[in-house]
């Protein structure tokens, strides 16, 4: 578990440093992504290059952002975190969020592993 957690703690730090090659180094070429917003599937990707195409692209989206993990909770081959979400958008987001006004969220990211790789990761808010 201690690992798991390490390597949850890289993509947290490299999300929050727009830093997409440390975001992707534990990530399998494989990796399922979902983000899941008020019990919907917003967004679902396939493959690494999916995922980092995805991720260049909504980097754009923040003059800052950052998540701060709340808690662990381990399963067989899942771990699930609560994070607080805190960002500053460039532009006016579907959401409702607003260009330049900050906003905070608390939200559940999970992790799923296959041979310490994340295999799929799955945000809620």
């Amino acid at each position: 578990m201690h690992n798991r957690e390490k390597i949850i703690r890289n993509y947290i730090e490299g999300y929050n440093n727009f830093d997409m090659d440390k975001m992707v180094t534990d990530m399998s070429k494989d990796i399922i992504f979902e983000n899941i917003q008020n019990g919907e599937i917003n967004l679902s990707l396939s493959g690494l290059s999916a995922f980092i195409e995805q991720a260049k692209m909504s980097r754009d989206f923040f003059t800052s952002r950052k998540q701060i993990i709340k808690s662990f909770k381990h399963q067989k081959n899942k771990t699930e975190i609560i994070v607080e979400f805190q960002a500053v958008p460039t532009i006016d987001l579907p959401n409702g969020y607003k260009k330049g006004k900050a906003f905070q969220l608390t939200g559940t990211s999970e992790f799923e592993f296959t041979d310490d790789k994340i295999t799929r990761l799955t945000d809620i808010s």
